[in-house]
């Protein structure tokens, strides 16, 4: 009888809530207002003839690398920075393989990891999350083969210092080092291009956040050329859709209207922890476009009720170390006058203002 691969069938399971989204979208980290306008023009534009045509990537690849300042070959267009993290299991992982991860953290390099048939090795964050810089170090041996870091983390916002990483990547040589950066444009910090210093460091981006473009599946890897080579053997050659690419250069063109979503976020995002002090409701600073706080027992009334006011929010309890724990989108400065609105509300109403968050 045909069967599964045996690390196939013992797969952690993922299945984001994303039916019955209606409200304002403060649950999946997305862009709250959609692409820039330049971007929906240039896919009002495109033609029965260009939706006929296979993809070819390089090109826009070519404008990306002229965009971050890199060569060509230094970088793989991808389906998001899902695939990137697939590619990179692929490309450098056998079996019985060693992969570490810091929790909590983004599901998808475990179960990219875990599918090829390698041991996947968590370690848990430190205190408020901090980065286990010294733990992470300690678990490291001759069979650490990936070590994937999102930076800032999800669903924490924390950061890793730059240093930590470097000596992580020094340190580890026979792995790939991940650093992926998905928040990074909330958050200033990228290792590009260190790949020229340290050849086993790979970045990943991705135009699902800042760039409003979560629907059309475009992410990019970067790394030593060599390396980057090695991974595009295992991508399709199609493997970002035509409709992605006709639609990148124009977003990458448009960067007065990211800055200013992104200066709207982090404004939003400082309101957003204010408020929390004030009402005395744990939380951890961010960097990226969201913040994750502790509501305790309260946190499924807080999110019903959110959700009452027309808002979601995502509960992450199931995550390591994040019981009781919501984590909360931002995004314009209009979109945050009424969370903050609601969260009054909803606070008073769950009777968060008259007793301790336990």
């Amino acid at each position: 009888m045909l069967r599964a691969r045996e690390a196939v069938r013992n797969l952690p399971t993922y299945h984001p809530p994303l039916a019955g989204r209606v409200g304002l979208r403060l649950d999946f980290n997305e862009n709250t207002v959609g692409c820039s306008p330049r971007v929906l023009a240039r896919l009002r534009s495109l033609t029965r003839e260009d939706i006929a045509r296979y993809p070819e990537r390089e090109p826009v690849e070519a404008v990306l690398a002229a965009h971050l300042g890199i060569q060509s070959g230094e970088l793989l267009l991808t389906n998001g920075i899902d695939e990137a993290i697939h590619l990179l299991c692929e490309t450098f992982l056998e079996p019985e393989d060693e992969v570490l991860i810091v929790v909590p953290t983004f599901a998808m390099y475990q179960i990219s990891a875990a599918a090829t048939g390698a041991c996947v090795i968590a370690v848990s964050a430190g205190k408020d999350f901090q980065f286990p810089f010294s733990d992470l170090l300690a678990r490291v041996t001759p069979h650490t083969k990936l070590i994937a870091i999102a930076n800032p983390n999800n669903p924490s916002g924390a950061v890793a210092n730059r240093g930590d990483l470097l000596e992580i990547a020094q340190r580890a040589p026979l792995a790939a080092i991940l650093v992926d950066e998905a928040y990074f444009e909330f958050c200033g910090q990228t290792l590009m291009p260190r790949w020229r210093d340290l050849p086993n460091l790979f970045v990943a981006r991705t135009f699902s956040k800042a760039y409003g473009m979560a629907g059309l599946r475009s992410g990019v890897l970067v790394g030593n050329a060599e390396h980057i080579a090695s991974v595009s053997r295992v991508s399709s050659p199609y493997n970002v859709n035509g409709i992605a690419l006709a639609c990148l250069p124009v977003a990458l063109q448009d960067g007065d209207y990211v800055r200013n979503y992104v200066g709207q976020v982090r404004q939003g995002r400082e309101e957003l922890q204010q408020a929390f002090r004030r009402h005395g409701i744990p939380f951890w600073p961010s960097e990226a476009n969201f913040v994750l706080a502790r509501f305790g027992e309260l946190k499924t009334a807080f999110v019903n009720s959110m959700r009452a006011r027309g808002i979601l929010v995502r509960d992450r309890s199931r995550d390591p170390g994040c019981d009781g724990c919501v984590r909360i989108t931002i995004g314009t400065m209009e979109q945050t006058v009424r969370l903050l609105n609601a969260l009054e509300e909803t606070l008073a109403e769950v009777g968060a203002l008259e007793r301790a968050v336990k």
